[in-house]
């Protein structure tokens, strides 16, 4: 049977009230004596305190949602990535004595309403458009705390971190013309004005002019998703000819490599591909996946920090932290051949 607060006030000799001041760290009013008794006490017992009298008695929930995009009302948008950051998230909330409430949202205005409906303390948002991000407000987000994970939104209600894709993308694409390349494709899902895959597209832009070689103008628009990538690798070859690709994700980038493959295109003898994420599973194909590598286990537990700073010290001040990222060079490329 669960051991009641009434249990440890008895078998400590004090009320109630000091026992919940105890074990919910009011203990100003307490001496060090009574607080060293009643938790020896609690420990003895087994007493766990409820979440839900502890919300009540510090007017904090100890939630924080985890929202991410739905593709529809019946799943969750959740790629290897998403995937990746859930677990660290939850792992990092959990040293702060936090619980994650996971949300999958299909529509943009859903946002608000989840916010508006639960009882939490913040909330952090992973892979929203910016454009998303920037319609929310101070009516809609109330007093909880947001923070947005890949987001170049300018809203002051929220602040977050993000990889530093321009400098990614340049580095994918600078590592391929190094490698005597010219016809680079670059492949990733639709955008316009400021975002993850904008800042993507011109760091790739960047590493041409850097070098001094014209772009090619070879653009393909692809979901992030395995499927996609292994229908464009099929026909790659055909409709634009490219001695190598650049994909905006891993999952692509692994799509995109397989399809090749049954189109009876070598890679990378053929066609160089690069992705974006380092995941494990670039490990896991053949060949073995070059790759942009984000610290996300850095990610996760910057967007946390943030996050309880707001929470816990009411700091919203801090700007975007934006994390560096490197090339890991596998398989997949080669010099192109002449």
């Amino acid at each position: 049977m669960r051991v009641t607060l009434r249990e440890v006030a008895e078998q400590a000799g004090v009320s109630m009230m000091t026992v919940s001041n105890v074990m919910n760290g009011n203990r100003a009013r307490v001496s060090p004596s009574t607080i060293e008794k009643v938790q020896r006490i609690a420990d003895e017992l087994g007493y766990v305190p409820s979440a839900s009298a502890r919300s009540l008695a510090t007017q904090a929930s100890r939630l924080v949602g985890l929202l991410v995009p739905a593709a529809d009302e019946d799943s969750l948008m959740i790629s290897p990535h998403t995937m990746a950051i859930v677990g660290l998230i939850e792992r990092e909330l959990r040293k702060y004595g936090y619980h994650l409430l996971l949300r999958g949202v299909a529509h943009p205005d859903e946002v608000a309403e989840a916010l508006r409906s639960w009882s939490l303390d913040g909330a952090i948002l992973l892979g929203f458009l910016d454009e998303e991000v920037g319609k929310l407000t101070k009516k809609t987000i109330g007093a909880v705390h947001v923070v947005a994970i890949d987001s170049y939104s300018a809203n002051r209600l929220t602040t977050g971190t993000r990889s530093d894709d321009f400098a990614g993308a340049r580095l994918a694409a600078r590592h391929l013309l190094n490698l005597g390349h010219r016809r680079i494709l670059f492949a990733g899902p639709a955008f316009s004005g400021v975002g993850v895959v904008h800042e993507r597209f011109e760091g790739f832009n960047q590493a041409f002019a850097d070098a001094g070689v014209p772009r090619p103008g070879l653009v393909e628009t692809v979901n992030t998703t395995y499927e996609e990538g292994r229908e464009l690798g099929l026909v790659l070859r055909e409709r634009h000819a490219p001695t190598a690709v650049f994909a905006t994700a891993d999952i692509l980038a692994v799509g995109i490599v397989h399809g090749l493959t049954e189109a009876g295109v070598r890679v990378p003898e053929d066609v160089s591909v690069v992705g974006f994420d380092d995941l494990d599973l670039c490990n896991y194909v053949t060949p073995k996946l070059t790759t942009v590598a984000q610290d996300i286990a850095r990610k996760a537990s910057t967007a946390v920090s943030i996050l309880m700073d707001s929470i816990e010290k009411g700091d919203r001040s801090k700007h975007p932290v934006t994390i560096d990222v490197s090339l890991v060079e596998r398989e997949s490329t080669a010099p192109v051949r002449t």
